[in-house]
């Protein structure tokens, strides 16, 4: 077996050549197995061990066994004991899911502190079956029946192409010791039903049913792999990215027959769970919104919105004093005077510095604002009705700021000048305000 899982890291993860490996190691069957596989193919390792205190004298029993067979042959190893039942109390976890959260978060600690390139996991296929059974029980899509990825980021799986059959044969020929888990043994968990129940049923009703497997699990992860071709490519055609936001045409996208599907794709790695509010979405009003803990996608008129929610700036209020020349936060604005006007742009004004107040104030616009819009002879106009007018969206409106003279409007900057404040024949002393 030491030559095929050569030939297989070769073939599909050759970078783990010549790199530091941290291996994650229980004392089990099969992480025994992974060590000694990769001690004999003569890779630069080290061994992680967690202790999550759960069974007791077992637990430290697991722990010498590690400590002494890394001492034996010279393996640097790194051990850590968790107060497991705690950590899970404390944040409403099963244990399962603290143990799990309490090791991964320690392997990524080492990993950086120590300087290795990957962490080594023993999963094999048995474990990939039990994962697509657990996910096929509870209902999932295509990626949830493509089972245990081999790389998760720097997390690497080298032995998921072997069987409990083949580490167990291995194990028995190299005459490898290891440590019994006994809640292994134990239907408490769902993972052990199936390992106990479902799977022998499985395997007397097709005694090549791990081969069966593994092809279903190839075609799925080549199925997975179009679905991913196919959600970049009518992404190109469907979405656009303006200003940090994503906006998604909904006239196009209702021309998918499975729109719903791409939207899946798309959103799932912001965090979006909500997928029936999701696609409710697309027909219902504007102004409607689906949230994150970090994102936020918005229903505005013929488009969907995916936004970040960002933080509160540090000061919600900022003012530019007299004959002050640039402004860097929270907009890049250009002031000074000048003998004339030139053609004037949403991003350029023109005023009659004669009529300021200074300080000028910069803040978020409020409502029941109201200015006198240029180009509308005097006529005041709530900034609200404004925005409902121009068509602006609720992202946009949330990141408009007002350029303010006193309690008057000088500026919706980068949409509309206030007509109070416009340069005439008479203007003496002439302001340009740029946003750049």
């Amino acid at each position: 077996m030491k030559n095929t899982l050569q030939k297989h890291i070769e073939k599909e993860i050759p970078f783990l050549n010549k790199k530091r490996l941290l291996l994650a190691v229980s004392g089990g069957l099969d992480s025994m197995v992974l060590l000694h596989l990769f001690q004999e193919l003569g890779f630069d390792i080290a061994i992680a061990h967690c202790n999550f205190q759960l069974r007791g004298m077992e637990s430290f029993g697991d722990q010498k066994f590690i400590q002494e067979y890394a001492d034996a042959n010279k393996i640097p190893i790194y051990v850590t004991q968790f107060d497991t039942e705690g950590f899970a109390k404390d944040y409403k976890l099963s244990t399962q899911v603290a143990a799990r959260e309490l090791r991964y978060n320690w392997f990524y600690e080492l990993l950086e502190e120590e300087k290795f390139d990957y962490l080594l996991t023993a999963h094999h296929a048995d474990d990939n079956l039990e994962t697509f059974l657990i996910n096929f029980t509870r209902g999932t899509g295509l990626e949830g029946l493509t089972g245990i990825p081999v790389q998760n980021d720097k997390i690497i799986r080298p032995l998921l192409f072997l069987t409990r059959n083949d580490i167990d044969n291995y194990a028995k020929e190299h005459h490898i010791q290891w440590r019994e888990d006994s809640s292994n043994a134990s239907d408490k968990y769902v993972r052990n039903k199936i390992r106990h129940h479902l799977i022998p049923i499985l395997k007397e009703l097709n005694p090549n049913f791990m081969t069966s497997f593994l092809k279903t699990e190839s075609y799925l992860r080549q199925s997975q792999c179009m679905a991913d071709d196919a959600a970049i490519m009518v992404y190109q055609q469907v979405a656009h990215e303006v200003g940090g936001q994503i906006h998604f045409d909904l006239n196009k996208l209702l021309q998918l027959s499975n729109y719903q599907s791409y939207l899946y794709q798309w959103l799932k790695d912001f965090g979006f769970t909500a997928w029936d509010d999701i696609y409710d979405l697309v027909n219902s009003q504007s102004g409607k919104q689906v949230f994150t803990t970090e994102y936020r996608l918005l229903k505005d008129r013929d488009s969907l919105i995916v936004s970040s929610l960002g933080h509160d700036e540090i000061a919600k209020e900022f003012y530019i004093e007299e004959n002050q020349a640039e402004v860097k936060i929270p907009l890049n604005f250009s002031l000074c005077k000048v003998d004339d006007i030139s053609v004037g742009s949403n991003k350029t004004i023109f005023v009659d510095e004669d009529q300021l107040v200074f300080p000028l104030l910069l803040r978020k616009w409020k409502t029941g604002d109201v200015f006198m819009p240029f180009g509308m002879n005097g006529k005041s106009k709530k900034v609200s009705k404004f925005f409902k007018d121009e068509k602006i969206s609720l992202i946009e409106k949330e990141n408009t700021w007002i350029l303010c003279s006193g309690d008057q409007i000088v500026w919706v900057v980068g949409m509309r000048a206030d007509n109070r404040f416009k340069t005439v024949n008479t203007t003496k002393n002439i302001l340009r305000i740029e946003l750049i």
